[in-house]
């Protein structure tokens, strides 16, 4: 009896240190590497005034992102994040190559970014009030009965004032 005791412990040690290292091994952090990745000997062959958009993404390829709007520029983004199981992923390292170029795609500037060079923004939070109610999914499903049709056409048009629907 005391020997089936001993086993049955042995047993439930051996059942509770493979979960704690399944645990430990599912909780380890893990490491991804995202977007551009940044090579020294190619970024430093381009020259300002003399390399063109061609010659750009013919040493770095295509670029991340461009400028929407305003000046000329492209961007090659690259971020290394950790993320622990479920958790939000944490950014470690951010590194932005910023290329402008001018009105004739001549490079005008090189320049590098970091982690560091980012500013935080605060969002609005604040909603544009809308006409009408709000309705849930459930309360839309309920509204529409089979075999009829989902709006009225006597039902007043919202943006033209009050009038009837044409």
């Amino acid at each position: 009896m005391k020997a089936k005791v001993e086993e049955m412990r042995s047993v439930a040690f051996k059942v509770l240190c493979g979960a704690a290292i399944t645990l430990l091994i599912a909780c380890a952090p893990v490491i991804s590497q995202r977007g551009y990745l940044p090579d020294p000997d190619n970024e430093g062959a381009i020259k300002t005034g003399s390399d063109t958009k061609t010659t750009v993404q013919s040493r770095l390829g295509y670029a991340s992102t461009t400028a929407t709007f305003g000046n000329d520029s492209w961007y090659y983004i690259s971020a290394t994040e950790k993320q622990v199981a479920f958790f939000t992923p944490t950014i470690l390292k951010r590194q932005i190559l910023a290329v402008y170029f001018d009105k004739t795609n001549k490079v005008t500037g090189v320049r590098h970014y970091s982690l560091r060079d980012g500013h935080v923004i605060a969002y609005e939070s604040r909603e544009t009030p809308a006409r009408g109610r709000e309705t849930t999914f459930l309360q839309e499903l309920l509204k529409a009965t089979p075999g009829s049709s989902a709006t009225n056409i006597q039902e007043t048009n919202p943006g033209n004032g009050g009038g009837p629907v044409p």
